[in-house]
């Protein structure tokens, strides 16, 4: 009797030696009788599923198929016999990742999928077996995770018992720091002397181990000790790395470019074949110190005091034999592109992807370079300006499908324009009958999002926010414009409530209760009841004394309502309560696009006429409900557009300082900037069918508007796969003194039929024949218009509205160059400023005046600030 051999257990002995030729009939049948999960995966696709043995690097360029790819090799792992469900470690970064693959793998597979445990994310998995083992890091395995709230309340008390100065040293810098330690694998005994320095001066190391001491004792965990203490666990117990190293026959990782030097250390040590516990990669052992390396870079203190060194000491093996050993690996699989490691910032580091060969000798690198997304013209250009970048493994991205549109680069005037622009295109693509959904807009800082958001509003175009809140609806902003709202209406006992104690002033929710029942009793406003109270003993002297504070502050502001411009009151009000002050001492990662968020703000009330205006248009723009469901606008960061598609993809900002970010470059010089260009070539790699760049000339930057110089990025473009195209939000590029022209020049017959209130009030201005220079036509009135133009001779670069705010300091060196534009001030004239009163004019350029004040001193101000004395 024949006795059939299942197929998983085909020795080498019994294969026969004969094996069909490549592209012949028996080929060609064998791959029409595969498994149907094969069918459609092109050569590269194929090869990347079917190579099971050993290390296998998978670089997956955008749009590539690799969430496909790496299903599908799972599925073909499992049907193949080679491993059981529970035998496959496969990690990933996100949770919808990890529920996108189980889903395709159930479509694939059908119930297999429900025995894959250890598919899901780092934190997860690596939270699942320090549950499993949770007495040897001190804890009890039903260990709670604490968020990032309660982590920053925890470090306050610490802060508290050490006698040390939370607004000088703030908690959240504080879970920066450990957050950032822990990314590098680091326990307090390991973090290096200069770094904890930085904190307290010099007691951040020892305020960390008191954290970690605190923690067990709580019962507590943190995100990072979900790897940091596996790690530990892994490297003082070799018994029970060794169990895991059995259980995994198979180790997929996704998003392998993203990942920290803690997930790296989890899956080095978990990679290693169980036969061979003590082994160490190449990377480690030879190269620690290597000048440059992301590995060099992580302890000032010497491999001896790194967690790499740790690994390296258990691998005792004479030099001899190190040299000889072959690197027992087991059978991974990483996928990734080193072209799209954008998350530097919080601590990604793309040289895991760039070394793989180094810590897997002998891996196959295979490259998906078929991209099933973008055009011809698209991947060009992202394929040409990714290929600057010197870090990078190499690859070029191509299509079989049509070359389609090129890529587009537009100048406009300003940022308005850029807006109004982007807007017009928008309603074009929508008149064809696309559909809204398939349209993103991708910035580079969040605060760039406010001018579209109310562009769309006065559109009545459906939008959303991807990856955060409308700009309106963001905390920082909503703090702020409570503020605004008590100044306006003292009665608005909600907006007071949120505010009465941001910053932190001592006002807890005891205070905030009394204020309560005080006005429920007297059928009064809380700041009523505020101002009452702060006249009884019924508080605390402290509380009292803060509370009076908060009363006069506010009385003081209503008060300069009436005589200074609502954007100058914007700026005291966030200056004088402390709130930008809160920010500007907050050390977390987001404070600083917080700051920028409140000076966009501030702009934006340039806009209207006052206070009450403002906050009425608020009202409307925040009183818009947009669905799921909805067909709608997708507005975003560059950041959180990785992983998504859409046909048309509109891209603004590409200016000098912008994009590149300038902080960036600042911060991280040439690495830094290859990530930029790695975040432009994920923004165009976005697009489908259409990408359209936009830069302005002028944009207002801390509050003055400069003159920016486009991204170096243009240049870096394939001119065959670009086409340069006019604004549509404007008149065209090029004009008046190689700036470009005004987007008011082709304004002198108000031939528009909008009806929109400043439309209006343009209208209005115009039949009256107002306007600065006194013209019929063509002029803007100062009280309708950020800007003034003459009819006779053309637009008034930098000429700004006087009444309308209050006067604009160039403090220092001027950052805006002269438009060229004459002033009709003189030397030596005597003038007068509201700001810093009477003066006389020592130096003119172009419409930049230097000016000797009697009291002031000396300043630069623009020209359309100051009055003839």
């Amino acid at each position: 009797m024949i006795r059939m051999t299942e197929p998983s257990k085909i020795t080498s002995q019994s294969v026969p030696d004969h094996q069909p030729a490549a592209g012949g009939i028996a080929a060609r049948a064998r791959a029409s009788v595969g498994p149907k999960y094969l069918a459609g995966l092109n050569p590269e696709q194929r090869e990347a599923v079917e190579t099971l043995d050993g290390p296998v690097l998978v670089l997956a360029g955008a749009g590539t198929g690799k969430t496909r790819v790496l299903t599908t090799r799972i599925a073909h792992i499992l049907s193949q016999g080679r491993a059981r469900p529970a035998e496959i470690l496969s990690v990933t970064f996100t949770n919808k990742a990890a529920r996108e693959m189980k889903h395709r793998l159930g479509q694939m597979l059908g119930h297999a999928v429900e025995g894959m445990p250890w598919l899901g994310t780092f934190h997860s998995i690596g939270g699942r077996i320090l549950r499993a083992h949770a007495e040897l890091a001190q804890l009890k395995s039903n260990f709670t995770v604490l968020d990032t709230d309660d982590q920053v309340r925890l470090l306050k008390q610490l802060l508290q018992a050490d006698n040390i100065d939370d607004k000088r040293w703030p908690a959240r810098m504080l879970a920066g720091l450990i957050d950032g330690w822990k990314n590098r694998g680091l326990t307090p005994s390991q973090v290096p002397s200069g770094e904890g320095a930085v904190f307290a001066n010099g007691k951040g190391g020892k305020l960390y181990a008191s954290y970690q001491e605190r923690l067990k004792i709580l019962n507590a965990a943190d995100f990072g000790d979900l790897l940091l203490e596996d790690i530990r666990i892994f490297r003082e117990h070799p018994d029970i790395l060794r169990q895991y190293q059995q259980r995994f026959k198979f180790i997929l990782v996704d998003e392998y470019q993203d990942t920290n030097v803690a997930q790296y250390l989890w899956l080095r040590l978990l990679s290693q074949a169980p036969s061979a516990p003590s082994f160490t990669s190449p990377r480690v052992r030879e190269e620690v110190a290597s000048p440059g390396s992301a590995i060099a870079r992580l302890s000032d203190a010497g491999e001896e005091d790194s967690p790499q060194a740790e690994l390296v000491e258990t691998a005792p093996l004479p030099a001899s034999a190190a040299r000889e050993q072959k690197a027992p690996v087991k059978n991974i699989c990483c996928v990734g592109d080193d072209d799209q490691s954008i998350y530097g910032w919080r601590g990604a580091e793309v040289d895991n992807i760039l070394r793989f060969d180094h810590d897997f000798p002998g891996a196959k690198v295979i490259r998906l370079e078929r991209n099933y997304r973008s055009t011809g013209h698209i991947l060009a250009a992202a394929s040409h300006l990714i290929a600057h970048n010197e870090g990078r493994l190499g690859k070029t991205l191509r299509t079989e499908d049509h070359d389609g549109e090129k890529v587009t680069v537009t100048g406009s005037w300003d940022s308005e324009e850029e807006a109004r622009g982007i807007g017009e295109e928008i309603e074009q693509i929508q008149r064809k009958g696309d559909k809204l959904n398939e349209v993103a807009i991708l910035v580079r800082a969040s605060y760039q999002m406010r001018e579209f958001e109310d562009r769309f509003v006065t559109l009545g175009l459906p939008y959303r926010v991807i990856g955060g809140p409308r700009f309106y609806e963001r905390a920082e902003i909503r703090d702020a414009l409570a503020y605004l709202r008590v100044i306006n209406s003292p009665a608005d006992d909600l907006a007071f409530e949120r505010i009465v104690n941001t910053p932190k002033r001592g006002l807890g929710d005891a205070t905030v209760q009394m204020l309560h029942d005080h006005a429920r009793k007297r059928r009064i406003p809380l700041f009523e009841a505020a101002r009452a109270v702060v006249e009884t003993d019924e508080l605390k002297p402290k509380a009292r004394g803060s509370l009076r504070d908060v009363v006069a502050n506010f009385d003081r502001w209503r008060a300069q309502r009436e005589v200074t411009a609502h954007t100058d009151l914007a700026q005291i009000v966030l200056d004088e309560s402390g709130y930008t002050e809160m920010w500007q001492k907050d050390r977390s990662a987001d404070a600083a696009g917080r700051l920028e968020n409140l000076k966009e703000l501030v702009r934006s009330m340039e806009e209207f006429e006052n206070l009450q205006g403002f906050l009425e248009h608020i009202s409307l723009v925040m009183d818009r409900d947009s669905g799921a469901d909805e067909d709608a606008v997708s507005l975003m960061t560059l950041h959180s557009a990785k992983g998504l598609e859409f046909d048309n993809v509109f891209l603004p900002g590409w200016e000098e300082g912008l994009f590149p970010s300038q902080r960036t470059l600042d911060e991280q010089g040439r690495a830094g900037l290859e990530e930029e260009r790695r975040l432009g070539h994920v923004g165009i790699t976005r697009a489908r069918r259409r990408a359209k760049i936009y830069f302005a000339t002028n944009r207002r930057i801390h509050g003055t508007w400069t003159t920016t110089i486009p991204s170096r990025f243009l240049d870096e473009l394939p001119a065959a796969n670009v086409e340069i195209t006019e604004s549509k939000g404007g008149s065209a590029w090029g004009g008046t003194g190689g700036y470009g022209a005004s987007r008011f020049d082709d304004m002198e017959a108000f031939g528009s039929t909008y009806s929109t209130p400043g439309w209006q009030r343009a209208q209005a201005n115009r039949n009256r024949g107002g306007g600065r220079n006194g013209g019929g036509s063509g002029g803007f009135e100062e009280q309708a218009s950020t800007f003034s133009s003459s009819s006779s001779s053309g637009p008034d670069f930098g000429s700004f509205s006087s009444r309308r705010r209050g006067p604009m300091t160039i403090e220092g060196e001027l950052v805006a160059k002269s438009t060229g534009t004459t002033s009709e001030f003189a030397l030596s004239d005597r003038v007068f400023h509201q700001k810093f009163g009477y003066g006389h004019v020592t130096r003119i350029d172009g419409n930049k005046l230097t000016i000797h004040f009697d009291k002031a001193g000396e300043k630069k101000v623009v020209d359309s600030f100051v009055q003839r004395a």
